[in-house]
């Protein structure tokens, strides 16, 4: 079974999303579960985990709602304020929604690149692992050596690194940024997402080859077994169409085993974020 374990959704409000920018006026639009569902079933994709994009539980729960209604979402990753006094509250709120696996912050958005240690944020991680939710990383290199420590505080904590901590593709740069990947690999408990590349990469003129130094430095680090592909859908849009996306990692994944392209393709997503049987209908 094929999963994409990094997706989104929105309905496109300037105010809420002013990350958008003018040069991505290809995302000012709303992007919804009927859209992508046609692309999964085209692209021979059997289910998704959809990831938060605002830090907001209005969202979470409209996530959770799409996740109800439409089959193939079969995760959902949200956001609750981990730095908050009543975080424990509200995690046990979506404690019993089998939709709900897991919560992300934006911390490549703080300006503080030790953010990830902050001792009240590191508190709320660990009311994660205390209910056994999982915890996405999304972050910028500049952040890694910060990430390195905090993968270490939770080493039985089910973690994810998003994009590949979004190396500087576009500028063929691979340190520092690749000793730390591999520091990271070596934290048995972190998988990370083969995702993300292309918005890293030269919008409008990169090639396949641009990835595969990237690529190589990820499956050396986390191995077949704790890497899973995500589409980044819409952001990818920015750069490539979701079947130019799926195909920079099924061409990569070629020499590989059935068993170890099947562990990458959706396995390991299904594993990471305990995702059930889809039970809802469309």
């Amino acid at each position: 079974m094929r999963i994409d374990s990094h997706q989104h959704f929105w309905r496109f409000d300037g105010r809420e999303y002013s990350w958008i920018d003018d040069r991505m006026a290809v995302l000012r639009r709303d992007f919804e579960p009927e859209e992508l569902a046609a692309i999964l079933k085209k692209n021979g994709i059997h289910g998704t985990v959809a990831v938060q994009v605002r830090q907001s539980l209005e969202e979470t729960e409209w996530l959770l709602e799409l996740a109800q209604q439409n089959a193939f979402v079969r995760g959902v990753v949200g956001w609750v304020d981990l730095r908050s006094s009543v975080v424990r509250r509200e995690l046990e709120r979506y404690r019993d929604n089998r939709f709900f696996v897991g919560v992300r912050h934006l911390v490549q958005d703080e300006p503080d690149d030790r953010f990830l240690l902050r001792e009240d944020f590191l508190a709320g991680v660990s009311i994660l692992k205390d209910l056994d939710l999982t915890y996405d990383i999304l972050i910028y290199p500049r952040q890694l050596p910060a990430a390195i420590e905090f993968v270490r505080r939770f080493p039985d904590h089910r973690l994810v690194l998003d994009h590949l901590a979004k190396p500087p593709i576009a500028r063929g740069e691979m340190e520092p940024w690749a000793s730390a990947i591999r520091e990271l690999g070596s934290s048995e408990n972190l998988f990370c997402k083969v995702s993300g590349m292309v918005t890293e990469a030269r919008w409008t003129s990169w090639t396949r080859d641009d990835f595969i130094p990237y690529l190589d430095v990820v499956f050396e680090a986390f191995g077949s077994g704790r890497l899973m592909f995500g589409s980044d859908w819409p952001v990818c849009r920015l750069a490539a169409g979701y079947d130019e996306v799926l195909r920079i990692v099924v061409e990569y994944l070629d020499t590989l085993s059935s068993d170890e392209k099947g562990a990458v393709l959706g396995g390991n997503a299904i594993d990471f974020y305990r995702l059930r049987p889809a039970a809802n209908a469309d």
